[in-house]
């Protein structure tokens, strides 16, 4: 394995690419009773539109959430009694670019990992087991319908979006999964779960070369095959197809996402470069320390769970914002107004180096976190960029840069609005 060290970070971590496409990174951590792996798959929900070996293929909508729940079957046994049986604590998710399957021990780490990599790895689908999760699957849809948060992000992202599958729920639809059968994830299995499209992060007192020993072992027969070609459909247009959702629900008080369309960023290291000018323009714009946040949270338009930021999702970016609120429409004007008066004005410098310096505080602070590590440096791989090269983006981000963000992004074309309204109100659609 490659040793790779980051002195600015006082961190390192072993790296090693098996000939199979496995990569694989170790993140040393002496001295920790707890080891933690996180193999992550580039295969997320959006992923329902591909050409493998030639040839264009389009699936049901749900199917990496829906693969999620079976990888945890195995013929022998179900991989959580066999990780309960080593001391293992598994889990999973499935995010709109990634699926990912992790566990922590404190013991045992050998035998844990190799469970879950043949977990992973091993494709078994029998149809009764398939069947009776869809009932699983189809109760989970309707557990996130009935919460007013995931409905208000879903609206908006559908409002937003013409074409982007991030219009359609990480899980997909009681009638999508429907069309799933023991076949559609066999196939899928098979394009996305290849060796050389998955990742696997271990940190803690772990040998780089017992993880290695392991993953070559328990990929030796993995099936194998060139990662498919992804297509998100024609490119977006910046203006958004709906400008305002409005949805009703038994809620107590209203609720809300608004979002703003941006260009999607080259991969690499400047979709992290964009990703923290994102961030900051909403610190600026409209984060805790800003005045915007303190007029409208002193006038009762927004409460403590508000929240914005930048997100962006394989060719699909915005910078959002939401919470709880008795007038939605006055926060996104309000908003509008900020970003014209600061497009106009400009913002003070040194309230950007205290910024700067307080996000990448919390992102050094983070490196702790074993969680954060792996979770990061899979998802930034697969973005094509090192996760721990992030000083070098702060480095390279100027004031101009947030300010030409706010100026081209924070624009009344670009806004969709989605609201959710208690039952009793009414306001309609």
């Amino acid at each position: 394995m490659t040793l790779h060290e980051f002195p600015r970070l006082g961190e390192r971590y072993w790296e090693q690419r098996l000939e199979n496409g496995l990569l694989l990174r170790v993140v040393p951590k002496p001295g920790f009773a707890r080891s933690y792996a996180f193999l992550g798959v580039d295969y997320g929900s959006v992923d329902t539109s591909f050409t493998r070996g030639g040839i264009p293929c389009r699936t049901p909508d749900g199917v990496a959430h829906y693969l999620e729940h079976k990888m945890f079957d195995l013929p022998e046994d179900n991989a959580m009694n066999l990780f309960a049986a080593h001391g293992g604590y598994p889990n999973a998710f499935t995010g709109y670019a990634m699926t990912a399957y992790y566990f922590d021990c404190t013991e045992q780490f050998a035998e844990n990992l190799r469970i879950l990599l043949r977990m992973v790895l091993t494709p078994w689908f029998p149809d009764e087991s398939v069947e009776k999760e869809r009932g699983i699957i189809a109760q989970e849809i309707r557990m996130y319908e009935d919460s007013a948060d995931s409905r208000a992000y879903e609206d908006l992202f559908g409002a937003m979006f013409a074409h982007h599958p991030i219009r359609v729920p990480i899980a997909g639809t009681v009638e999508s999964i429907g069309e799933i059968t023991p076949q559609v994830l066999q196939d899928c299995h098979a394009a996305f779960y290849a060796p050389a499209n998955l990742m696997l992060c271990v940190t803690g007192d772990v040998d780089p070369a017992l993880v290695e020993e392991i993953a070559r072992a328990e990929s030796a027969n993995a099936h194998a095959e060139p990662v498919p070609v992804r297509d998100y459909g024609p490119a977006e247009a910046m203006t958004c197809p709906t400008k305002r959702t409005v949805r009703h629900m038994e809620i107590a008080m209203p609720t809300f996402c608004l979002g703003f369309k941006c260009e999607p960023p080259a991969r690499g290291l400047e979709s992290m470069r964009r990703e923290i000018i994102g961030d900051l323009a909403a610190e600026i714009l409209v984060g805790e320390s800003s005045a915007l946040y303190t007029r409208l949270y002193d006038e009762g338009l927004i409460n403590s769970d508000f929240s914005a930021g930048y997100e962006s999702v394989r060719d699909a970016c915005l910078f959002s914002a939401g919470g709880d609120s008795r007038d939605p429409d006055a926060v996104l004007r309000a908003i509008l107004d900020e970003a014209q008066r600061l497009s106009c004005e400009g913002f003070d410098r040194a309230l950007f180096d205290r910024l700067i310096r307080s996000s990448l505080g919390r992102r050094t602070r983070d490196l702790d976190s074993f969680e954060s590590v792996c979770y990061r440096m899979c998802a930034y791989r697969f973005d094509g960029v090192d996760y721990f090269s992030f000083p070098e983006a702060y480095a390279s981000v100027t004031p101009e840069d947030v300010l030409q963000f706010i100026r081209q992004v924070i624009r009344p074309e670009r806004a969709a609005l989605s609201i959710i309204l208690p039952n009793e109100s009414e306001e309609s659609a």
